[in-house]
């Protein structure tokens, strides 16, 4: 029975499987967190990393591994390759087992001269305390309970905890999980009348309930609702109409039309629903009218979900009596306890993070944030000052930056985040000290071993290497002798004619994908008036097309130097290629490449307005596109789609609190996506994004366009007056340079004036220009696009490589293939096949 069990354990054939079903579990692993903030998942834990299986079949290659050693006498020096390898893998899964049962990580926020000790887990528990009449020498007793969940919208989450208090049982149930949830009013005929306000506190909105008849205190604001109140925000409920009375000035901005009121002072007036009130530094809105319900946890507004808090329904069951009870919170939230009086037994529970106390402390005595050149909000790198407190081993003073991470008592602090105003620092810590190393000494060893078992001579692939030379060998020596049977052969014979056949070749022009008759709308805005424009595809890619710079001068024009939104130097080439990628996915535009776009752009603003370039993506909701007002279908939307006939901004109502949420959506980073697109393009008729002129002597090299020369006061800044004509008219200058080069088809002016831009940028920007031999490898860099190519390769490659694995593992005798072998080619697929899905994902 056990030689039995043993040759199952040790089958070549069931390592294979198990090995083919471990790598396959890993790429579809890859893919269901694909696009999410944090990976691995709670949909991919539960279903994969932290289910039995997944685990057996770890445990079931650790004890493989080890028989191995033993069973083909791995420990002689000759083997020592294979011995490596079989070493690293058996400490790579005791460190994955030490990490997932004894290491713990979570986040430590830390403001500016503040000591703390504790950190919030990164894994979430249901837990609290049940308080009753039970005492022990006269003290009340309260019974801890705490309980780890891993909760997710794609999951059919289950949640059950039962225990006793003094004999008496407790069960607590789940009846629902919402994610990006909120607490609100559910209309219900047997509630009270509610009012919902939402305010927005430190750029986080907050909900409010003023119940009719009461004042609600919005930080430190009294409003009132049917309750007349001296110095209070009145409002009044009447006949299903709502008025305001404030005692201070205001305003507001209807989010529907962006069209602005006044909130005037010791004024009765109608309150304005869904509207943006503004009263001092108080903002808040008002989106629904008095509605008659109760509370429960619903789900918010997937256009404006704010998803740092999630919710639960809990069913809390004693004594005969249940009750449900409604929980805010989740990953990274410690909100207080929701109390509930059940079966006789008052019960405190709350969701989230678990407070875990670290042996020493941290202060933070400083943090540090350096910006890109001519950047407010573009950070090339940050810091945090601190000091250890620890009253064991000594104080000590620590700058934790990237990559420099403080390691103390098995502890590791990492720079993750920082607060928006700067004052404030939040460290990734990691509580996993056997389980790193033990891990990282694996890879070591991995790699080690992999290289080795290359070109030790005692391994199985100098075996199949020395045999495959055999087979050549053999191979070479038939043909020659075929070759000399057909020489012998062919002098036997008659000669013969040859005749070959032309053939015609017809070449077809590819339609584009793209409705070459979609019709857009444009609108030519100026001061006094706005001329409506309207044209098809076909018509506007024929003026573009008519207009074009040869690609010739566009490439020089590609490498003049330009300063990005974010402070990188780079070729403008590389800026213009970025620019197009973004809006629309495509390294061309109707076979124009990027230089040529770009400076087209800059020649004919206006018709850029029109071009149907900005490429958006198709999912369930089509929210941006129904905003908007284009077809579902339509992938490519122009410009002036984004914009009213009043040149309002559609997706302004939508925004705000889509840049203020820290953890974002998949709909609000749709939006934030859609939106950088919108502003890129704007940038670029526009002209704020040609940042192509350095200002003389400035603290933080900052280059600016001439748009911003002109338009944001830099004309006084800028002692120069010849410099400052340049600027207010060079490029205006060239462009028209351009223009007449066209007709003429001579550039030889206008490549002057290139080079007299590359001059002067040297001249006055020197201290951050690029020399001419970074602008060609870069410009180089981008043309070739080498791993763009790559992809398509390993894609290839790794598929081709697992089939013929798969069919090679099948038709050969099990004791025909060493398992060393047999893992190392799976290790190599397995690499190939995670890397490309990794790829297709991104």
């Amino acid at each position: 029975m056990q030689n039995k069990f043993a040759k199952i354990l040790f089958s070549t054939r069931l390592t294979a499987i198990l090995f083919i079903v471990f790598a396959l579990a890993m790429g579809i692993g890859t893919f269901l967190d694909a696009g999410q903030d944090t990976s691995p998942t709670p949909y991919s834990r539960t279903l994969i990393y932290n289910t039995w299986w997944f685990e057996g079949i770890m445990v079931f290659f650790t004890i493989n591994f080890i028989g191995n050693m033993f069973k083909y006498r791995l420990f002689r020096w000759k083997k020592w390759a294979t011995l490596t390898l079989h070493l690293s893998f058996i400490l790579i899964f005791i460190g994955a087992f030490i990490t997932r049962y004894i290491g713990y990580e979570g986040m430590m926020p830390i403001r500016e001269g503040a000591t703390e000790n504790t950190m919030l887990s990164q894994k979430t528990y249901i837990s609290g305390f049940i308080n009753g009449e039970y005492e022990i020498n006269g003290v009340a007793q309260r019974l801890r309970f705490e309980k780890a969940v891993d909760f997710s919208p794609r999951l059919d989450n289950d949640f059950e905890l039962e225990t006793k208090y003094d004999g008496q049982e407790v069960t607590m149930s789940l009846e629902k999980y919402v994610g990006g949830a909120e607490l609100d009013i559910v209309p219900d005929e047997s509630g009270d009348e509610y009012l919902k306000l939402v305010e927005a506190g430190n750029g986080d909105p907050h909900n409010h309930f003023i119940k009719v008849g009461t004042i609600e205190n919005v930080h430190n604001l009294l409003i009132a609702l049917n309750k007349p109140t001296e110095g209070a925000v009145n409002l009044t409920y009447k006949d299903g109409e709502i008025s305001i009375d404030s005692p201070f000035e205001g305003e507001y901005l209807q989010m529907a039309t962006m069209s602005e009121g006044k909130l005037v002072k010791d004024s009765i007036q109608p309150l304005m629903l869904r509207s943006r009130y503004i009263i001092g530094d108080m903002q808040f809105v008002f989106p629904n009218p008095v509605t008659k319900g109760v509370f429960d946890i619903a789900e918010r507004s997937k256009l404006l979900k704010s998803p740092s808090e999630n919710g639960v329904v809990l069913k809390v069951s004693s004594n005969g009596e249940t009750k449900k009870v409604n929980l805010l919170g989740g990953r990274g939230t410690n909100n207080g306890y929701t109390n509930v009086e059940v079966g006789g037994l008052d019960i405190d529970i709350k969701y989230g993070a678990k407070i875990i106390e670290l042996p020493f402390s941290i202060k933070l005595n400083d943090f540090i944030a350096e910006r890109y050149p001519g950047t407010e909000n573009s950070y090339s790198s940050f810091a945090s000052q601190v000091t250890v407190i620890d009253e064991q081993e000594g104080d000590f003073d620590y700058k934790i930056f990237m990559n420099n991470i403080l390691d103390h008592r098995g502890y590791r602090f990492f720079q993750a985040q920082f607060d928006p105003d700067e004052k404030g620092t939040i460290l990734s810590v990691n509580h996993d000290y056997w389980g790193t190393w033990f891990t990282y000494l694996g890879y070591f060893l991995l790699y080690f071993g992999l290289m080795a078992i290359l070109f030790d001579k005692n391994t199985r692939f100098k075996d199949l290497e020395s045999r495959l030379s055999k087979i050549k060998k053999k191979k070479v020596k038939s043909l020659t002798v075929l070759l000399l049977l057909a020489s012998l052969s062919g002098f036997a014979q008659d000669g013969h004619d040859h005749t070959g056949h032309d053939h015609e070749q017809h070449a077809t022009e590819e339609q584009q994908a793209l409705g070459s008759e979609q019709v857009v709308e444009g609108e030519h805005t100026s001061q006094e008036a706005h001329v409506k424009v309207k044209a098809t595809k076909t018509q506007i890619d024929s003026v573009l097309r008519a207009n074009m710079v040869p690609k010739e001068h566009a490439d020089l024009f590609g490498h003049m130097v330009i300063q990005d939104l974010g402070g990188r130097m780079m070729p403008l080439n590389t800026y213009a290629s970025e620019l197009l990628r973004k809006i629309s996915k495509s390294d061309t535009y109707e076979g124009f490449n990027a230089n040529q776009v770009f400076l087209s752009i800059q020649e004919s603003p206006m018709i850029w307005y029109n071009v149907p370039i900005i490429y958006l993506k198709t999912n369930k909701d089509d929210s941006i596109r129904k905003i908007i007002g284009v077809p579902k279908d339509q992938k490519y939307v122009t410009l002036l789609d984004f914009f009213t006939d009043d040149f309002q901004y559609k997706l302004n109502p939508y925004l705000e609190e889509a840049s203020n949420t820290q953890v974002k959506t998949g709909y609000q980073k749709e939006f934030l996506e859609t939106n950088q697109k919108v502003n890129l393009l704007s940038n670029a008729i526009e002209g704020r994004s040609l940042k192509i002129f350095p200002i003389p002597d400035d603290a933080n090299n900052k280059w600016i366009s001439p748009m911003e020369f002109r338009t944001e006061g830099y004309r006084e800044k800028i002692a120069d007056s010849t410099y400052a004509s340049f600027i207010d008219s060079g490029f205006n200058w060239y462009l028209y340079t351009v223009n007449e080069a066209k007709k003429k088809g001579d550039f030889k002016a206008a490549d002057k004036f290139l080079e007299t831009f590359n001059k002067t940028q040297h001249n006055i920007g020197g201290a951050v220009m690029l020399d001419d031999d970074k602008v060609h490898a870069e410009i180089m860099y981008n043309k070739y696009d080498i791993f763009k190519q790559l992809f398509s390769w390993y894609m290839y490659a790794g598929t081709l490589l697992f089939v013929i694995l798969i069919i090679q593992i099948f038709k050969t005798k099990s004791k025909a293939i060493n398992i060393t072998v047999l893992v190392f080619k799976w290790i190599i697929v397995g690499l190939f096949v995670l890397h490309t899905a990794g790829l297709i994902v991104r």
